[in-house]
């Protein structure tokens, strides 16, 4: 017998072997194990999957801008959704921030309204809420006339007080600046709104003059008539004024000294003027 008739023998006497073991009760019994166990893989997993990631659950988002911190939370909560505060934004500017502070600027993710986005429970919904108070720079005001020292801190966003020390050499000029009673150094950070004091020197009483009538008038209406009168020291207070164009619309409502027709006061009076926001602006 020929070598490749010994090798075709051999060859297909392996295939008959294995035809045999494949189609054997030993190797079938296996087989199907381990079909039956990937087919068990394949289904819990799809079903820890859809367990896990809540598949086909669809929520949506509320729209929580303009709402408090603890609203929006109570909202996210509700609906099975988490939260977390991600920065606070100073915006004088937005119609948010005459709300109080803390109120929701931006959300993230957006509504579902505008978005179309549906989300999942315990998504996490980003928050930045509004705050009151900007830090900025106190400039120097030491030696500047207080005229110019006032528009500086108005450029700012910070209020004022204003009182006069005898002084022979810088009259009219400030000669301390003061923040809660304590000297406070240029470059010293501090919040938009504060009130700095400043102390301007004075050499002299000046003369009597008659009290002006400053209520019922505008800011600068009234800084026009005090400053025409040679009147330098004046306090303005405005409690619900938050920015330099609430403060520009306001109405005059007091004053100190009161007006009372025909009397007097010297020019170096300090006038105390307190204003309301004016409602029509509003």
């Amino acid at each position: 017998m020929s070598s490749n008739a010994i090798v075709t023998m051999n060859f297909i006497s392996l295939l008959n072997n294995i035809k045999s073991f494949i189609f054997s009760k030993h190797f079938l019994k296996h087989f199907g194990y381990i079909i039956i166990f990937h087919l068990c893989a394949i289904f819990f997993t799809i079903l820890y999957l859809n367990f896990a990631t809540n598949h086909g659950e669809k929520i949506a988002v509320p729209n929580l801008v303009g709402l408090s911190a603890e609203v929006a939370k109570q909202k996210l909560e509700d609906l099975g959704l988490e939260y977390q505060i991600l920065d606070s934004v100073y915006d004088a500017k937005s119609p948010l921030f005459k709300k109080p502070e803390g109120t929701v600027y931006e959300q993230l993710v957006e509504p579902t309204f505008s978005s179309l986005i549906f989300v999942k429970s315990n998504r996490v919904i980003g928050l930045r809420l509004t705050k009151k108070n900007e830090l900025i720079e106190m400039p120097s005001l030491i030696h500047k006339q207080v005229q110019f020292a006032q528009s500086i801190l108005e450029g700012r966003g910070l209020r004022y007080v204003i009182k006069y020390r005898a002084s022979s050499e810088e009259n009219g000029s400030v000669i301390e600046q003061l923040y809660k009673g304590q000297r406070i150094k240029d470059g010293m950070r501090i919040s938009v709104g504060a009130v700095i004091t400043l102390i301007v020197g004075q050499n002299d009483l000046g003369e009597p003059i008659n009290t002006p009538n400053l209520v019922g008038l505008y800011r600068d209406e009234a800084l026009y008539i005090l400053d025409t009168m040679g009147i330098t020291s004046y306090n303005i207070i405005c409690p619900d004024c938050f920015t330099f164009e609430d403060s520009i619309s306001a109405i005059i409502y007091s004053q100190t000294p009161e007006y009372i027709e025909g009397a007097t006061v010297l020019k170096s009076t300090q006038f105390t003027i307190t204003m309301q926001k004016n409602p029509l602006e509003e």
